[in-house]
């Protein structure tokens, strides 16, 4: 009976129906703050804002940005295309997954996870796990493409582009030093953090064959990415490219 008085039923009224139950169900949600509170939810690692990461983890460069950084470093320099290469994704995204599960995070890189309450475990990747340094590189340049606001503020890129622009080489340092201290200081600092290390990348580049053209590549759009995608995207394809090798080449000056 409930089946054909259902039938007889305008469609329009059942679609209503349905649209009120879930209008009630979707009101009765716990508050995002609510379910943090009693440890059902926690903030995760990649796509969350810059600044909420760093100020949990007490730092101005998040621990997961040191520790890619770090493995890099020892066992990555001389590798051929190195950032250029992709990871399997599959193991990236067991990596990103490892990482998003962690219940806290020590500046040295310890996490605790919930199969192991009151105990630290580290987050080894020079594990044979993560054998293949481009996993790591991988996992890295998803971080930042993950990022809900892109490491250097949209807010800037005009300003930026405009101080590529500038024909006298000391002004264009000059203005492009001045946006660089507007950021926000965990943009700042990571973005220094960074261009460190590729510079230390292409310090290898006969080995390795990534010149700062090269890593402006494959960083630029990351980087310089804008709030929205652009109606003009011919617009946008040089320049961010081009900063990166600008902060590479002129790295000391621009970060003094």
């Amino acid at each position: 009976r409930r089946l054909s008085s259902r039938r007889r039923c305008p469609e329009g009224t059942e679609q209503n129906r349905v649209r009120n139950k879930l209008k009630r169900l979707i009101a009765k949600r716990p508050p995002l703050q609510s379910l943090q509170e009693r440890g059902l939810l926690r903030d995760q690692v990649f796509g969350c804002q810059l600044e909420s990461l760093c100020q949990r983890e007490g730092d101005t460069v998040p621990s997961f940005v040191r520790l890619c950084i770090a493995a890099v470093d020892k066992r990555g320099l001389d590798v051929d295309g190195i950032y250029r290469v992709s990871g399997n994704l599959a193991v990236v995204q067991k990596l990103r997954f490892l990482v998003d599960r962690e219940r806290a995070v020590t500046s040295d890189g310890r996490y605790v996870f919930p199969e192991q309450p009151g105990q630290e475990g580290r987050l080894d990747l020079d594990s044979a796990e993560w054998d293949d340094i481009h996993v790591v590189t991988g996992a890295l340049k998803l971080f930042l493409r993950e990022l809900p606001q892109p490491l250097v503020p949209p807010s800037l890129l005009p300003h930026f582009r405009a101080a590529l622009a500038l024909s006298e080489s000391e002004q264009r340092l000059s203005q492009i030093r001045e946006l660089i201290g507007s950021m926000p200081k965990p943009n700042r600092d990571t973005l220094q953090y960074l261009l460190e290390h590729l510079c230390r990348v292409i310090a290898h580049s006969d080995k390795n064959r990534m010149t700062p053209h090269n890593l402006g590549i494959v960083f630029g759009p990351t980087l310089f990415r804008p709030e929205q995608e652009t109606s003009d995207p011919a617009a946008h394809a040089l320049y961010p490219g081009q900063l990166v090798q600008l902060m590479l080449t002129d790295f000391t000056s621009l970060f003094p």
